[in-house]
């Protein structure tokens, strides 16, 4: 299944990925030593293994890009600043204006990057899709801050 969800993952996302600005992310870390980059990956992996081991009828296309985006918010957050002020309860909004402005989203998308914070944002994800991200990003973050492992999902894709 690895790497069936490693191409679906190329597949659905290859603009994004193949974007400067994603490429960027690979500078600004995200928990532990996991860069926001491998961050966004790893949800997008977990978002698409949940969806398919569970059999949830999902837009899959959606699920990836949505991860991938969710934490477009291109800056450092530890360094301490007036932009990143409260990141925690405003990166979403800033990601979601970020995808905005450089992709094509779809409603679902938007649903995903809008309310990946869900409870420090306190409103609920309107879609299965974005109920799975919000939950694969909190299971891979605790993973990432915990030093589980350098990367949580073997990634043998969009290198």
């Amino acid at each position: 299944m690895s790497e069936t969800i490693g191409k679906s993952i190329y597949d659905y996302g290859r603009d994004i990925l193949s974007s400067d600005e994603i490429k960027a992310e690979k500078t600004f870390m995200q928990h532990g030593d996991t860069s926001v980059y491998e961050h966004s990956l790893n949800v997008a992996y977990l978002s698409l293994y949940i969806v398919r081991r569970m059999n949830i009828r999902a837009d899959e296309r959606a699920v990836v890009r949505g991860a991938l985006l969710h934490d477009y918010f291109l800056y450092d957050w530890h360094i301490k600043s007036e932009k990143n002020r409260k990141h925690g309860f405003y990166h979403a909004r800033r990601a979601l204006i970020n995808a905005r402005r450089d992709f094509m989203l779809s409603e679902i998308e938007e649903d995903i990057i809008r309310k990946h914070m869900f409870p420090l944002n306190i409103t609920p994800p309107k879609y299965r899709e974005s109920v799975v991200v919000c939950i694969a990003d909190k299971i891979v973050a605790a993973a990432e801050t915990l030093y589980l492992s350098r990367r949580l999902i073997k990634l043998n894709y969009a290198k």
